[in-house]
């Protein structure tokens, strides 16, 4: 297995499955050490789950040597008229963040990162730019970012934790090397101006070429995973429906209904089903909302929008975690960019997730989480 972080170990990402292990200031002495009678049975000892698993799915791994290349994150719009977007039921991870551009009300929409490690798709689309919060999310699992580019001090940002992820190898930076194309169709001419903004893609298996960076892959689990029946959520609350808003006034709703005989989440955008271009429905096993303080920086970059930020870094919030029908809740820390995130249950105790695909929504501290049960 890839070496832990202290701060992994401590959460058991290994996927320990709520087993004590005992602990002693020291080693036992002779006058201390317990008298067991001749018909005494000893205690089974505990036992930790330490079976591989995939870094960012947490399902069992037959062969490591399967997990030894980099994740793959791209950067993903999820605007009404970039829809619908291709790859992502591949996808382990799947982060929900500000988009930064603002609609007419004056307030973002939402934009997307998938991240690729256990499948990786011929194609993901369409293709945009890195938003701040793409680091500190990214840098823990040491990921390539498939994009097309940056603000100025955002690309500065990225360059600055180059030893935790790379992200220089977008559209412009890659040209000719196969790891991005051109979808005809989705080519739109405006005012007669051609825009490919919606139709660039990314080719993960081919990036990956384009670095010798992060050939060991990902260097630790990035969430608490375990096996299904001992996730926190077995003993949680019962969730039919959940409703996540991104605008003022509690609106803009990203929506996820349980669905018991595929034992997924259904996906909705605030205008219906949240379809891709393969035709299948979007349905991850775990839904993870994150809150955390959102705002923008004042600094106006000149690309029409301004870059919106995520409080994620040295700081703690709420959060909810889905799985099964079933819910828990708790606080999310995180220490610095290249940490992860440790999770901690109101009775104190880690959060165990089951494995599969997790959609991670990252809204406002104030927004209102509506669940139905």
């Amino acid at each position: 297995m890839h070496e832990l972080s202290r701060r992994t170990a401590l959460v058991g990402l290994l996927g320990t499955a709520g087993a004590a292990v005992a602990g002693c200031s020291g080693q036992p002495t002779a006058s201390s050490a317990p008298v067991m009678s001749p018909s005494a049975t000893p205690s089974p000892t505990p036992s930790v789950d330490d079976r591989p698993r995939w870094p960012l799915s947490g399902k069992l791994l037959k062969n490591q040597d399967d997990a030894l290349h980099p994740a793959v994150a791209v950067k993903v719009p999820d605007n009404r008229n970039e829809h619908p977007q291709r790859g992502l039921e591949s996808a382990d991870i799947v982060f929900v963040e500000l988009d930064g551009y603002r609609d007419p009300s004056g307030y973002s929409g939402t934009r997307l990162v998938p991240v690729f490690h256990s499948t990786m798709p011929d194609a993901v689309g369409p293709v945009r730019s890195i938003r701040p919060v793409d680091i500190p999310l990214l840098s823990p699992m040491h990921a390539l970012i498939g994009n097309t580019g940056a603000t100025g001090w955002v690309l500065n940002y990225v360059k600055s934790f180059g030893d935790s992820l790379e992200g220089m190898l977008s559209y412009m930076n890659t040209k000719g090397t196969g790891s991005y194309s051109i979808d005809p169709a989705r080519v739109r001419t405006y005012q007669g101006v051609t825009y490919y903004d919606r139709a660039v893609l990314c080719h993960p298996k081919v990036l990956i070429k384009q670095t010798k960076k992060f050939q060991e892959g990902p260097p630790q689990v990035y969430f608490p995973f375990g096996d299904a029946d001992v996730a926190s959520t077995v003993d949680g609350a019962d969730a039919r429906t959940i409703s996540v808003p991104w605008k003022s006034g509690n609106s803009y709703n990203m929506s996820y209904t349980w669905n018991a005989s595929s034992g997924t989440w259904l996906r909705s955008m605030p205008w219906g089903p949240h379809i891709l271009s393969s035709g299948k429905r979007v349905a991850p096993v775990n839904v993870l909302v994150i809150s955390a303080k959102q705002h923008y920086d004042k600094i106006y970059t000149g690309g029409g929008h301004d870059e919106p930020i995520h409080d994620i870094i040295d700081t703690t919030g709420p959060f909810h975690y889905f799985h099964g029908g079933r819910y828990v809740t708790g606080t999310w820390q995180k220490a610095d960019v290249t940490e992860p995130f440790t999770f901690t249950l109101e009775d104190g105790s880690p959060l165990v997730m089951a494995p599969g695909q997790t959609y991670v929504e990252l809204p406002d501290k104030k927004a209102k989480i509506v669940i139905k049960n």
